[in-house]
């Protein structure tokens, strides 16, 4: 029987269930990177196989984002949950016990899957199990989660390598995707939509082969080249079938990714913010690990420390719930900006004032950190409000897939600019550089998404008004 959404008795037991199985999976975005060391001597691990073990992950993840909240409508947001941990676990296990880099890549793939399936499940019960007014506190607490995996994945992922071998990182998935099995199975209901549309088999066959190669145009570019073949040849894939995908979704009567969404301008501002923070942020991070040990001259363990403020000060806003009332009293037009506003502050603090020491850094992490947590959460409500709930998978693999694209754009399109930066002016100035860039993204985000947020909701009031 269908869930509509409304106050659920366990609503925030079980979020707290999804929340620690959304974890998980954010920490093998980041956990794998400390293990490079080790997977190179054990596994003699060329450079090209290091980057297939990371890419696999999150190339695998980003293309079935969309496909996978469609399939969670259709089929029911339980039982994609149910599959997504049990995938998740099952190539958790391969992984740990893997001892060739092409088991490990095969296995880190199968994450993905899992991966993108929990990604996009955990939002959509968000959606289900609390009522509208709850919303904006419990996607706060979700998005929370996301700063909170960001940081404490090179923490775990050293602790751990320092009293283990490498296959543990993988292998401390188990008893969480085992509990959070146990606990999804208990206790969340079931949700799907109620006019069970037909599945839009070619939809999803176009948008997986679209975005797997559009992330793998982006995430090959630096190494590559923006014009070898095989970015071009990649770029070319993804536009012809998006294009191809774009015009099949308008023209049938169930379509896996409604045209229309993008006609509701709630839906189109929080759709340019989005991209643009992600941009911005996951690149100008990316930097900040390089600023931290190669510029001021920290240890791996000690920048993953000293990084930690962003993440705590977002935990620390969302789960005291600040970020929620100020958001209440600002309204979402206001909120993104002023959260993406104090984020580019952040992002030029790291950039202008970090050289002389780590007091720059940690000022520019905080506000980054208050930033995130009043933005993150708005932007988030803004795309899942303005999807119907029988559409909530569908809006949360588009919320997915623009932070997936968002941030490896930013991390290449950064990184090109360091690497061109550093070139004429040195590491410092490309590093400054990259940072700035990143700012400018993130303001002209903030911009974009409050002003088209404002507008909607003028033409929500006058329409009201006129009625």
């Amino acid at each position: 029987m269908p869930a509509s959404p409304g106050h659920h008795p366990q609503r925030w037991l079980i979020l707290g269930v999804i929340c620690l199985a959304q974890l998980t999976v954010l920490l093998d975005n980041t956990v794998l990177n400390v293990a490079i060391p080790s997977l190179t001597r054990e596994l003699h691990a060329a450079t090209s196989d290091i980057q297939w073990m990371i890419n696999a992950y999150s190339l695998v993840q980003s293309g079935l984002l969309l496909t996978a909240g469609s399939a969670a409508d259709r089929y029911g947001r339980k039982k994609m949950l149910i599959a997504g941990l049990i995938l998740f676990g099952a190539g958790s296990l391969t992984a740990g016990l893997a001892d060739s880099t092409a088991q490990l890549i095969a296995a880190r793939a199968g994450m993905g899957v899992g991966g993108a399936l929990l990604l996009t499940t955990t939002l959509a019960v968000v959606m289900q199990i609390f009522s509208p007014d709850e919303h904006p506190r419990a996607i706060g607490i979700w998005s929370a989660v996301n700063a909170l995996g960001f940081a404490i994945g090179p923490l775990i992922g050293g602790f751990v390598l320092n009293h283990f071998w490498w296959g543990a990182i993988f292998l401390i998935n188990l008893p969480v995707a085992a509990l959070g099995l146990a606990a999804v199975v208990a206790l969340v209901p079931e949700s799907k939509n109620p006019q069970g549309s037909r599945p839009d088999l070619l939809g999803a066959l176009l948008s997986t082969v679209g975005m797997t190669a559009l992330v793998f145009a982006v995430i090959s570019g630096p190494s590559a080249g923006w014009t070898s073949p095989r970015v071009l040849v990649s770029a070319l894939v993804a536009l012809c079938v998006l294009a191809l995908l774009a015009r099949w979704e308008s023209r049938i009567a169930h379509p896996m990714l409604d045209p229309h969404f993008f006609r509701d301008r709630r839906f189109t501002g929080a759709v340019a913010g989005a991209v643009l923070i992600t941009f911005g942020m996951g690149g100008a991070l990316f930097l900040l690990t390089q600023h931290l040990q190669l510029v001021l001259g920290y240890g791996p363990l000690e920048a993953g420390l000293r990084i930690a403020p962003l993440a705590l000060s977002v935990v620390a806003l969302n789960f005291s719930g600040l970020s929620t009332k100020w958001s209440a009293r600002l309204g979402t037009p206001a909120s993104i900006l002023l959260g993406m506003v104090l984020m580019a502050a952040g992002l030029v603090s790291i950039a202008t004032v970090a050289t002389g020491g780590y007091a720059g850094t940690l000022l520019g992490l905080l506000l980054i950190g208050g930033g995130c947590a009043l933005a993150n959460p708005a932007m988030a409500h803004a795309i899942m409000s303005a999807i119907p709930p029988e559409k909530a998978g569908a809006g949360a693999g588009i919320n997915g897939t623009l932070a997936e694209f968002g941030n490896g754009l930013g991390v290449a399109v950064l990184g090109a600019v360091l690497s061109s930066r550093v070139s004429s002016g040195g590491l410092v100035a490309g590093l400054e550089a990259g940072q700035l860039v990143g700012a400018v993204a993130v303001l002209l985000g903030g911009i974009a998404a409050g002003g088209l947020l404002r507008r909607a909701e003028k033409a929500t009031a006058d329409r009201a008004l006129a009625s």
